[in-house]
């Protein structure tokens, strides 16, 4: 599939790092019965370290979510084929743990593209129930593209980089056929100021995945890619998202 590319934004060669933001205070929601919930992985961003993402696990710990943080393979500096794997073998752990016989996604920038190739081609289609994408380059970045002219042509080796660049073979490979697959429900939130995601449309899917950018309906709201992980309003998406419920963000929580 083709999408419309923006003029690529001039950006620093520090994809998607996880800078260390002050964590948004856990949100308090009624909790459903935690049997009744599929355990939650987080797949964390490039350079995004584990604990970077406990504050978005104990936001869900609160609504009764067990919840495990996957920190991608080297830091997601590998193929993003080979993490896929990694994830694989990390959910099959999670559900041998719980019991459950799915789990759902919650996957932050490069996360995303990880959950989505489980999900593809790792025999995640059967095992996960609802995949939550937080500014997923998920038709690529320009950025990236960039990346790549003033990395020598080679995003510095960096293979990722390579792959999250628009029109990459890893890209279009994700997005041949359907871009949501089987009874996975696909919802992708993302935002206009996001930095690292160039053109931000891009962050979206087709084939009836729910895509909601954070100012349509929170005008106001300021976020960026990495706060995409911390940010209590996109959090409120997220807990719709988990529950099946239409995206309604709440604009002023925290």
């Amino acid at each position: 599939m083709t999408r419309r590319l923006a003029a690529a934004f001039t950006a620093a060669l520090g994809m998607f790092t996880a800078g260390l933001l002050v964590p948004a205070a856990a949100s308090a929601a009624p909790a459903k019965d935690a049997a009744a919930k599929d355990p939650v992985v987080i797949v964390a961003g490039t350079f995004g370290p584990a604990v970077f993402y406990e504050p978005l696990a104990a936001r869900a710990r609160a609504e009764g979510y067990s919840v495990s943080i996957f920190q991608l393979t080297n830091l997601g500096t590998g193929d993003i084929a080979d993490t896929a794997k990694d994830l694989a073998a990390f959910v099959d752990g999670v559900r041998r743990d719980t019991g459950a016989a799915k789990v759902d996604l919650v996957g932050h920038s490069q996360g995303g593209l990880v959950a989505r190739q489980y999900v593809k081609s790792e025999g995640g289609e059967s095992t996960v129930d609802s995949l939550v994408s937080l500014g997923a380059p998920q038709y690529g970045t320009a950025v990236a593209n960039i990346a790549e002219f003033f990395g020598g042509g080679d995003c510095l080796k960096i293979v990722a980089c390579q792959q999250m660049a628009v029109d990459s073979n890893f890209v279009n490979s994700l997005n041949e056929g359907d871009d949501t697959i089987g009874d996975v429900r696909y919802t992708n939130i993302y935002t206009s100021l996001d930095e690292l995601v160039r053109p931000v449309e891009n962050a979206a899917l087709e084939d009836g995945a729910a895509n909601v950018r954070v100012q349509s309906q929170c005008p106001a709201r300021v976020v960026a890619h990495v706060g995409l992980a911390t940010d209590g309003t996109v959090y409120d998406g997220v807990s719709d998202a988990l529950r099946g419920d239409p995206v309604e963000l709440n604009c002023v929580a925290v």
